[in-house]
């Protein structure tokens, strides 16, 4: 793939949003010429503001993957770019699918959390059609501020459910289950992670909460490492080549974050991620995923 892609290095992390979204618009470009070629380049568009985007549509190959996300948007966020890298046949399970959450100038102009729900399904539709991908929503409604501690009796519902649905798809047990590690310590990250786990799941991706504040994110990682210890083995995966994809998708979910340009936060974590592996190309990015450590 021809790219050209910003670094957020110690100048260029002033720049890196508006150097992100010129290759972007590069990168889109590109893909129109490629779609008049031939190729197999498809169309998707944000719900909340109609905006279209071509993306290179994945097929799928190899054991078959369950996400469990907490919202709509996490699984895009953090481990998205797994996928457009290695498409496998993929559900994801979305937990908390009803919510009033969104941005103030979203919320202004579609309020109430009937209007918010079906935008953010909306959203996680489209996201899912370069993946190949099936959705089921359990429907709870997500955790408002300020955050308490979940209830086990939720918990023990969620579990329950979760596994209902997974018996939907048949014989589940021959795929591959993957959920947060509940490194944010929001509570329905905490409680996704524990029914996950209840479930028999070993495989989880790095759910970092995208701070404005960096100082928070390095927060919230030290007690995470403080909490596991070596219970969890991390593995990192190269998203390099399927970056300006995976911004695609994040765009999608227009109604989380205005304006778009701040969707620079997870990228810029992919870069740092990559940045954490000894020897690593300055031009890399990367998500971090753990696996349960052998006993």
């Amino acid at each position: 793939m021809d790219r050209s892609l910003p670094i957020p290095d110690a100048v260029g992390v002033y720049t890196f949003p508006d150097d992100l979204a010129a290759a972007h618009r590069t990168h889109q470009e590109q893909l129109a010429r490629r779609r008049n070629s031939g190729e197999t380049i498809i169309e998707v568009t944000a719900p909340y503001d109609g905006q279209p985007y071509l993306i290179e549509q994945r097929h799928r190959a190899g054991r078959p993957v369950v996400v469990i996300e907490p919202h709509h948007d996490d699984l895009a966020l953090s481990a998205s770019g797994l996928f457009l890298t290695q498409a496998r046949p993929l559900t994801v399970v979305t937990v908390f699918s009803r919510s009033a959450s969104a941005h103030a100038s979203v919320r202004a102009r579609r309020p109430g959390e009937e209007e918010i729900s079906r935008l953010r399904a909306a959203e996680s539709t489209q996201a899912l059609r370069p993946l190949d991908g099936n959705q089921r929503l359990l429907g709870y409604h997500d955790a408002c501020a300020p955050y308490q501690p979940y209830e086990s009796d939720l918990l023990d519902r969620v579990t329950a459910d979760l596994e209902l649905a997974l018996a939907e798809l048949g014989d589940w047990r021959e795929a591959e289950l993957l959920a947060p590690a509940a490194v944010t310590r929001h509570p329905d990250h905490l409680l996704v992670h524990d029914a996950a786990r209840r479930l028999g799941c070993r495989w989880f991706w790095e759910d970092s909460a995208f701070w404005q504040t960096y100082s928070l994110s390095t927060d919230d990682h030290h007690l995470f490492a403080a909490c596991v210890g070596d219970t969890l083995v991390a593995e990192v995966v190269d998203i390099t080549d399927v970056l300006l994809d995976k911004l695609t998708l994040l765009y999608l979910y227009a109604s989380q974050l205005q304006p778009l340009s701040a969707m620079y936060r997870p990228i810029r974590h992919a870069w740092t991620v990559a940045q954490s592996v000894p020897c690593a190309r300055r031009d890399r990015f990367a998500e971090r995923f753990y696996r349960t450590a052998p006993r």
